[in-house]
């Protein structure tokens, strides 16, 4: 894996393979009411991170962004990992019909692509995970964590801890 920390929460992805790494590597430090939401345009590996939050988390079942279904749920693993697509919502008062409110912050952890044009209505505890793609680099991303409340605190710092040691020992 070719996936090199840049700064304190910020990562340089060169694959998708890279992209699904990281999400491998938060998978083990995420608990139960866990929420993370992915903002970045559209193709910049949303679920291709999702897909290594679920491999990380014990899942083997395929994962795909669930546009028209707008949630999906993958509990094969060590907690289920709910994973929502808010990307066709217009406004707010239409997150009642996607069940996000029956497990957002309770039961395993949520995973939200385009979650950021509702974060006032959801909650304040939550991980931004911004992914930009690089300039003139059509593979390569830029990942970035920004913590809001205390336990996205503990999980930035977790996170960045455990890509440390991931590119320690493949360096070793």
């Amino acid at each position: 894996m070719a996936l090199v920390r840049e700064g304190a929460r910020r990562y340089g992805s060169a694959s998708q393979a890279d992209t699904e790494h990281l999400g491998e590597l938060i998978a083990p430090v995420l608990a139960d009411g866990d929420v993370i939401v992915l903002t970045g345009g559209l193709g910049v590996g949303k679920t291709h991170l999702t897909k290594g939050l679920a491999r990380g988390l014990g899942d083997a079942h395929p994962v795909t962004s669930p546009t028209f279904a707008l949630m999906a749920v993958h509990d094969g693993g060590r907690i289920p990992l709910f994973h929502f697509d808010l990307y066709r919502l217009e406004h707010a008062y239409e997150l009642e019909d996607t069940g996000i409110f029956d497990v957002l912050g309770y039961e395993g952890a949520c995973v939200l692509e385009w979650g950021e044009q509702f974060q006032d209505e959801l909650t304040d505890e939550f991980l931004s995970v911004v992914i930009e793609r690089v300039a003139d680099a059509p593979e390569e991303r830029v990942v970035s964590l920004e913590a809001h409340g205390a336990r996205a605190e503990e999980l930035a710092q977790a996170i960045d801890e455990a890509v440390i040691a991931d590119s320690a020992a493949h360096v070793a």
